[in-house]
């Protein structure tokens, strides 16, 4: 048996997909499905990467996941949207705290 060679998507005849014909697979998928945004398997792996750290995953696991040997690769993704950080940040920077303190009184 042959070990695994951690391949996640296999052609027919059970061989990797390579970079191009996999993404000009899911280029012709969109198109069939109607959705009209250009996509791409380099942009799915960047929106899945983002929506994990937006949702807590630690870098580090992100970065094995992507297979980034070096972190500054994987600190691409920790691109955050100005509305989730504006968010965050008023509900936990301390000047707004104190404001909600105030008013709880």
């Amino acid at each position: 048996m042959e070990p695994d060679k951690g391949v996640l998507f296999l052609t027919d005849y059970g061989e990797a997909f390579q970079r191009d014909p996999l993404s000009n697979l899911v280029k012709r998928y969109l198109t069939k499905a109607g959705i009209t945004t250009i996509g791409s398997c380099h942009l799915f792996r960047h929106a899945c990467a983002t929506h994990m750290l937006e949702n807590g995953a630690d870098i580090r696991f992100i970065q094995q996941l992507l297979g980034h040997e070096d972190l500054s690769t994987t600190q691409i993704y920790t691109q955050v949207s100005i509305d989730k950080l504006k968010a965050i940040h008023q509900a936990t920077h301390p000047s707004d705290l104190d404001k909600k303190a105030t008013e709880w009184t």
